[in-house]
């Protein structure tokens, strides 16, 4: 075991995956400069060549059709988005066809692929350029959604996803990049749609992924120095999701609070808060918190995404859960 950073971790994976399986390769724009993707793909085409590490051209569309027709025939491509905004451009591939393969053909084929969405905000980027978009491909049946929020996890699920023979929509988030943890030189899975519990406590449960997983662990940090005991579910996956990791922390804690870094109406948080509400209510003691963007564009202005972004922070974690206790309090 070494320390290595997020971004490390999804390097060492694709290192050991194109080594490991010579029918694996990857896909994507920016692939040959490794400050594009936040140096995750440091010096792999040198290292494996440019037949395998191909830099495309900027066609989304194009090039996750092109990585889906190969993964029919057999080969384990992975498809990098370097700004999950422009994914959109590949919707139809994605959801028209490697979601729906496996089912039209009776389970007589499938799809392996893996789609690698980078959420890239801030830095005044604005509207186009910021989006985290997962809750649109969590809606999706067929594919496999998953936000690893840890270096161990960011090398773990995406050798997992390579590996399962269906699509997999693989999300990291460049504000977790510096994140360093232990992380083992061997090749190992992290299952997918197994949350994990990064934190125990009693008095409210934080159900988050990806950068929020990390915030909710900090402010639970904040929140115990305030005599609240929260409990953190790092969820992982989010499609599919591991429902009953989180009706065993709800019925504990009864109470839940939902981060998710994007946008509140229809988002990820809705979906889990709406699942809990319908199946595990009768262990609720306290109205379901939500935290997440609101509903607007992201501005451009520097004033403007301070404000914006802080509805992610560590403070608007910590306000949630505080008024929670509160409706504790008065009962």
């Amino acid at each position: 075991m070494r320390t290595l950073k997020y971004s490390a971790a999804i390097r060492e994976a694709y290192a050991q995956l194109l080594r490991d399986d010579d029918r694996v390769f990857v896909f994507g724009q920016g692939l040959w400069s490794p400050w594009y993707v936040g140096a995750s793909m440091t010096d792999l085409d040198k290292e494996f060549g440019r037949d395998r590490i191909i830099d495309s051209p900027v066609s989304e569309n194009a090039t996750t059709g092109a990585a889906i027709g190969a993964a029919l025939v057999g080969m384990r491509p992975i498809v990098v988005h370097p700004r999950m905004d422009f994914m959109v451009l590949a919707m139809d591939p994605i959801v028209n066809q490697a979601a729906n393969w496996c089912y039209l053909f009776a389970g007589g084929t499938s799809v392996p692929i893996v789609v690698r969405a980078i959420i890239n905000r801030g830095g005044e980027q604005a509207a186009q350029h910021s989006q985290a978009l997962q809750a649109w491909f969590m809606h999706v049946p067929g594919l496999k959604v998953v936000m690893p929020a840890t270096a161990y996890d960011a090398k773990g699920l995406l050798i997992s996803a390579l590996r399962d023979d269906n699509p997999v929509i693989y999300i990291d988030d460049r504000w977790l990049y510096s994140e360093e943890e232990e992380v083992p030189e061997a090749m190992y899975e992290v299952p997918i749609g197994q949350a994990a519990i990064r934190r125990e406590g009693v008095d409210v449960t934080i159900v988050a992924s990806s950068f929020m997983a990390q915030q909710s662990i900090r402010a639970a940090e904040a929140l115990a120095e305030r005599g609240i005991d929260a409990e953190v579910v790092d969820l992982r996956s989010i499609k599919p999701w591991d429902k009953e990791l989180v009706f065993e922390s709800v019925r504990k804690t009864g109470r839940l609070l939902v981060a998710d870094g994007a946008w509140k109406t229809c988002g990820v948080a809705a979906e889990i808060a709406a699942t809990v509400a319908s199946e595990a209510f009768d262990a609720l003691r306290a109205p379901i918190e939500r935290v997440c963007l609101p509903d607007l564009p992201a501005p451009a202005s520097k004033s403007l995404e301070d404000a914006y972004y802080d509805h992610l922070g560590v403070d608007a974690v910590v306000r949630a859960a505080e008024r929670m206790a509160r409706v504790r309090e008065r009962a």
